[in-house]
């Protein structure tokens, strides 16, 4: 009886490591569908790099209209504009060219799962050796070949398309100017050598830390230091010494052995993107900062313009006959002339818009201008005039300052304000980037609606923007028949009220009333009046929050378009051709077809900066041969 514990005993401790083996072998069945299941992708698995920067967050744009008020005048261009491009390309070279390879090995760190241990004893699979470009392509079709080709070109070419018509998009005519005037690059060692430092200190924090690579780590760092060491006293190649290529070639020893090592691909490619937006954001402030130049040049005098100014001032306090008598007589309040005003502080602009004028009138006999300037400008514009003879035609210099303080002083706006320039971007809701439109929009500026209390004997006017080239005879439109409208104007019905809702604000308009622009407008006087054109405008402004000149300028846009709805008459739309000034694409043919071409944009006829394509409709009708302008080199 006592024999039978002893021997079930045993039978209870045996169950222990069976339970426990059936258990082992389980866990080695479901580790592998582990292991492929934390490898997925679809899942709680790790996404490469090239996987997170191929994933895109597209955001809804809304349509509206954006509006930057642009300067006018004139300038001399300057400087190397192609260095934000060379930058980019230096920085893109670096990425392409020295882009560090991914390595697939078990051994490589950084690549294989981190939640994962690998076992550093298992042999490696032999890797498939894929054939070259080169290769593969040797043995495709030449015809292929070609066609591939051609497609990577046209590629290409709408890929630069679409750069550039963004860069106009942000930066205006400014990157039209800098393709037209682009140098070709000189510096192509340097920017060799500066990529070349750029992969180097890529690899150079992984290469450091490998054991056994000592000695690669200490020439990697010597040629690190010597590579600054040249750079910081060389930026262009005729600096370079002349031991650089020896350099260069073992650089690239250097940066070969180090791209066989085992490394940290996450490490540099981490330190070359880095790089990337560094040099991106550089090259974007170099941009910025050129686009700020240019635009300050097109609203800054020449000084040969200003040498001829000052030279007509002097000359005209030297002269013995001082006209000082601005009262309006005869011929200039005469009903019985055509009356045309011009604003302007430059002397040459206003001598080609009544040169051309009158060169394509058929009886200039009956033509009569009245040109607003400031006072700095005054004595030299009535000298200049009184000097040089357009035909027939009675010119009339007048001091808007002086007539605002003296006649009209309820006025608050003193100043001399010429029309005023807008860069307009109109972008669609459902194409935002293919849709969007650039357009150079030029109004009436606070000046302008203050004409009909300076010329109050007269009751209709042309009024002439000074950037202006008339090719045609303008007699036809004393012939208009305006009835109950003010304003004769070419509309710009891309453009609709409705559009701005964020530049006209709160108040009432009509939103399906389009844009219209200045440079020839047939103005009635009487209708003006009869309106109270100049009382509505002034009370409109008080609704704007004007701060400081720059607010005072930027409200023109919107006060000019409030003030004329439903005053408008349409002119036809080929009296005036206008982009001269910003667009590189129109045709030569319209461009001698049309009655008048206006110049409206950054470029102006005489700056610099002007499009050269452009520039002999204006010059056409310049004054030659006068004494200060060979001294001010006003014709070079």
């Amino acid at each position: 009886m006592k024999a039978q514990p002893l021997l079930q005993a045993p039978l209870k401790r045996r169950r222990g490591p069976r339970v426990a083996v059936l258990a082992l072998v389980l866990c080695s069945l479901l580790v592998p569908f582990a292991f492929l299941f934390d490898r997925a992708p679809s899942g709680g698995g790790y996404v490469t790099t090239e996987e997170r920067h191929r994933q895109e967050v597209v955001l809804p744009l809304v349509d509206h209209v954006v509006v930057e008020r642009r300067g006018r005048g004139g300038a001399v261009s300057g400087g190397r504009q192609d260095a934000p491009e060379k930058i980019s390309r230096g920085s893109s070279e670096v990425i392409h060219r020295h882009a560090p390879e991914k390595r697939i090995s078990k051994g490589s760190p950084g690549i294989v799962d981190q939640h994962k241990q690998i076992d550093s004893h298992s042999k490696p699979k032999a890797p498939k050796v894929k054939p070259s470009k080169a290769a593969a392509e040797s043995t495709r079709d030449p015809r292929e070949i070609s066609k591939n080709t051609q497609v990577r070109q046209k590629g290409a070419k709408a890929d630069e398309t679409e750069k550039a018509k963004a860069c106009q998009l942000e930066f205006g005519s400014y990157c039209l100017w800098s393709r037209e005037h682009k140098e070709v690059m000189k510096d192509s060692v340097v920017m060799r050598l500066k990529d070349q430092l750029f992969v180097a200190r890529s690899y150079y924090p992984s290469i450091a830390k490998l054991q056994g690579q000592e000695a690669l780590t200490q020439e990697m760092k010597q040629n690190i230091q010597d590579h600054e060491r040249v750079l910081s006293v060389s930026t262009v190649d005729a600096d370079l010494p002349s031991f650089i290529n020896k350099r260069m070639e073992q650089m690239e020893r250097i940066i070969a052995r180090s791209k066989s090592c085992t490394v940290d691909c996450k490490n540099v490619d981490r330190k070359l993107r880095q790089i990337l937006d560094m040099t991106e954001d550089e090259a974007h402030f170099h941009m910025k900062q050129s686009a700020f130049l240019y635009n300050l040049g097109a609203q800054t005098l020449p000084k040969s313009h200003h040498c001829l100014s000052m030279r007509l001032t002097l000359e005209y306090f030297k002269s013995s006959s001082l006209d000082s008598d601005d009262s309006p007589s005869g011929k200039f309040n005469s009903p019985k002339y055509r009356h045309y005003v011009i604003l302007s502080r430059n002397i040459l602009a206003a001598s080609v818009v009544i040169n051309s004028t009158v060169s394509n009138y058929k009886e200039p006999g009956i033509l009569a201008f009245h040109i607003l300037t400031d006072a700095q400008n005054f004595y030299a514009m009535k000298h200049w005039f009184a000097r040089n003879s357009y035909k027939s035609a009675a010119i009339h210099v007048l001091n808007y300052e002086a007539i605002i303080l003296e006649k009209l002083p309820k006025y608050s706006i003193r100043e001399l304000y010429l029309p005023e320039e807008f860069r307009v971007l109109i972008r669609s809701i459902k194409q935002p980037t293919e849709n969007t439109r650039m357009q150079y929009l030029s109004v009436f500026s606070h000046s302008h609606f203050l004409i009909p209390e300076i010329f109050k004997y007269l009751n209709k006017v042309v009024l002439l923007d000074d950037d202006l080239v008339v090719q045609r005879d303008l007699s036809f439109l004393w012939n208009i028949d305006m009835g109950d409208k003010v304003n004769g104007a070419v509309e710009f019905c891309g453009l609709k009220l409705g559009q701005m809702r964020n530049v006209l604000g709160k108040t009432a308009y009509d939103p399906k009333s389009c844009a219209w622009m200045s440079g020839v407008n047939l103005i009635n006087l009487d209708k003006w009046r009869e309106h109270n054109i100049t009382e509505n405008y002034l009370l409109l402004m008080k609704k704007f929050k004007i701060k400081d000149e720059q607010s005072l300028r930027a409200a023109a846009f919107p006060l000019s378009l409030l003030s004329f709805q439903h005053l408008i008459y349409p002119l036809d739309e080929k009296l005036t051709l206008s982009g001269l000034g910003y667009d590189y694409g129109i045709d030569e043919e319209v461009a001698q077809r049309s009655a008048s071409l206006h110049y409206n944009g950054n470029m102006k006829p005489w700056l610099e900066l002007g499009i050269p394509d452009y520039k002999k409709y204006w010059k056409r009708f310049l004054v030659r041969g006068d004494q200060f302008m060979d001294e001010c080199n006003v014709n070079t």
